[in-house]
Order: structure tokens, then C-alpha cells, then sequence
């Protein structure tokens, strides 16, 4: 049985969003050369912490024929932002090569379950106001039962 959804909060990928941004601001980005204070650690730091921000952001929204949708969007763009600095911090500066890795990855699974959640509630919204008898509840990863 899903968990209901009563806030931003009980949504798996917000969860997973904020953990993995604590991981990147207190394991990758301080190991960064202050000579990308202004430039890749600026952004690392930004796009790490707005995925989990565009999220709550958006649930707010969720009322919105189009407002969710938007905002989870703008999530998965940070995503893949992400995922790039990433790349360059473990590439061109060798920080826990082995950590990036895994965080790309986790990183890549998030911007699949975020997509996910989009289709999924853009369906379960559309189907709500439909009154349609077949419409499947959205569990916590964002998926259709």
C-alpha cells in the first residue's frame, strides 16, 4: 500500500533530492579549489540544492493545471546540472572520484523517478478530472501502481 502524500515532505524524490544535496555540500563541494569559488563550486552548490527546493516549490502548486509540472521540469534541468559539475569536480580535479561516481548515478535514478512523477501525476491529474473509474493512485516514488 502507498503512503499518502499529505506534504512535500512524504515525496521520495524531494527525500532523496535533500539527501543527496547534504552529501554533495558537505563531501564534494568544500574540496573544491577556491579558485572555483565563482564558477564550479557556485554551481554544484546552487543546482545541488535547488532540486529539492523546485520540488517543495512546486507542490505547492500542484493545484495547477500546469504549475507541478513546471517546477519538476526546472527540477530535472538542476538535475542534469548537476550531474555535469559532478563530472567536471571528479574529471578535472580528482575529488572522491568514487563518491561522484555514485552520486552521478543516484543523480541519474533521481531525474528518471522525477520524470516519472511528472507523467504520472500530469496523467492522474487529467484522469481525476475526468471522474475516470480507472484511474491508479501515485505511490510515494511518483509511479502509478
Amino acid at each position: 500500500m502507498a503512503n499518502k502524500i499529505i506534504s512535500f515532505r512524504d515525496l521520495e524524490v524531494y527525500q532523496k533530492a535533500y539527501r543527496l544535496s547534504i552529501v554533495v555540500m558537505t563531501k564534494i563541494v568544500p574540496r573544491l579549489p577556491e579558485s572555483e569559488k565563482y564558477d564550479l563550486k557556485d554551481q554544484l552548490s546552487r543546482s545541488s540544492k535547488a532540486i529539492p527546493r523546485l520540488i517543495a516549490e512546486g507542490y505547492a502548486k500542484k493545484h495547477q493545471r500546469l504549475g507541478f509540472q513546471k517546477y519538476l521540469d526546472d527540477a530535472m534541468a538542476e538535475t542534469n546540472e548537476t550531474i555535469v559539475s559532478l563530472s567536471q569536480s571528479s574529471d578535472i580535479y580528482k575529488i572522491e572520484i568514487d563518491l561522484s561516481n555514485k552520486l552521478i548515478k543516484e543523480y541519474d535514478i533521481l531525474a528518471r523517478q522525477i520524470f516519472c512523477l511528472s507523467e504520472s501525476w500530469s496523467n492522474f491529474k487529467y484522469k481525476k478530472r475526468r471522474k475516470d473509474p480507472k484511474t491508479k493512485p501515485i505511490n510515494h516514488t511518483g509511479c502509478q501502481n
